[in-house]
């Protein structure tokens, strides 16, 4: 049998499939592994971004001489006037426009099914019906289909509704905990990862978890802050032009702006279906806002928060984001760039060492 450094890393791979395979077939042993995972899962990933966004501030208060258990809970005070502020503030605003949004829901099913109807009789697009290429009538259908289907589904589910809220609840509740011990003993980790390695590889060990740590910090914090300047721009602008459910729509945009390349292509859809209910000029206007916040992020503000914090290619990045939303929907999407770094960080740091080895050897 072959003794080679290959066959040994083949038969350890093997090795893990079998152990794999064999545990999908006994569920019994691993559901509870699995289910412990699931729970976890969103509380620790809330948490670690948090962690980021105000590690920070830590650093900052802890090298003033101010105890690192006061700046935490000066940190949560912040957090909570903020919150509070928010809620007396937008709280009423984001609460008129969901109620008028739920209440006028099925007028605007209706509105976007009357303009696919006006298209379908307009003569440019009569060309397409007379080659068969493009249906109208179809597109109608399947467009107020979704749309009411999804409204009777949210309609109908309220024990499902009920479950998610619980679940975000308890995650709401959980994250503080969970962010309090990372900000007071976050540094304490990479020490017990550390310890774990032999002494000859601990300096080389040390310098991967920095550079991991570089690398998520620097696009947890910037991209969060990116996306935030972009929410604010946006919401100016619809105020501007006038569109309703402008401060729904401008959260929308924020809250997928942190999927790179794909995010603000997704964000504007909602408010074009709203404007497509107004008036033609009013998509124009959308589409002017939108081109406007893009161009102003994507030349000044992003150069300068983001910087090249990655170095990963744009074709890259968007090859990672179709292969991580077929695989993981929404939630791939958000992971698959900081994932790539971490995983591009180890891989560069051990084809470092691996040539280093090598090049000792054959001296």
């Amino acid at each position: 049998m072959p003794q080679s450094k290959m066959f040994r890393v083949g038969y350890a791979l093997l090795l893990i499939f079998l152990l794999i395979w064999v545990g999908t077939k006994i569920d019994f042993i691993f559901r509870p592994l699995v289910v412990l995972v699931q729970t976890l899962f969103a509380p620790f990933l809330l948490a670690g971004v948090l962690y980021y966004l105000f590690r920070p501030v830590v650093i900052f208060l802890h090298k003033r001489k101010v105890p690192k258990i006061l700046s935490i809970l000066l940190i949560y005070g912040a957090a909570i006037g903020l919150i509070t502020l928010l809620v007396y503030t937008v709280g009423p605003i984001l609460q008129r426009q969901v109620s008028s949004l739920i209440e006028n829901m099925p007028g605007l099913i209706d509105s976007v099914r009357g303009k696919i109807v006006e298209l379908q009789n307009n003569k440019w697009i009569d060309r397409f019906q007379e080659s068969g290429e493009f249906n109208p009538k179809e597109l109608s259908d399947k467009v107020t289909g979704y749309l009411s289907s999804s409204v009777s589904t949210i309609s109908t589910n309220i024990a499902n509704f009920i479950s998610i809220v619980t679940n975000i609840i308890v995650v709401f509740v959980t994250v503080p905990f969970i962010l309090y011990y990372m900000l007071k003993e976050g540094e304490k980790a990479p020490r017990q990862v550390l310890s774990l390695l032999p002494i000859k590889q601990r300096e080389n060990g040390q310098k991967i978890l920095k550079d991991m740590d570089l690398a998520l910090s620097g696009y947890i914090q910037g991209q969060i802050l990116v996306s935030v300047v972009v929410g604010l721009m946006l919401y100016a602008g619809y105020l501007i032009i006038g569109i309703e459910y402008s401060l729904l729509l401008a959260l929308a945009a924020m809250l997928t702006n942190v999927i790179p390349f794909l995010g603000p292509i997704i964000g504007v859809i909602p408010a074009i279906i709203v404007a497509v209910t107004d008036s033609p000029v009013m998509v124009v206007k959308v589409l002017i806002v939108m081109v406007i916040a893009q161009q102003i992020e994507g030349n000044l503000i992003s150069p300068q928060v983001m910087g090249r914090t990655l170095d990963i290619h744009p074709l890259t990045i968007i090859s990672l984001l179709l292969v991580a939303g077929s695989l993981g929907g929404l939630l791939g999407l958000i992971l698959a760039v900081p994932v790539f770094a971490v995983l591009k960080v180890i891989v560069l740091h051990t084809y470092r060492l691996i040539k280093l080895r090598n090049l000792q050897n054959y001296e």
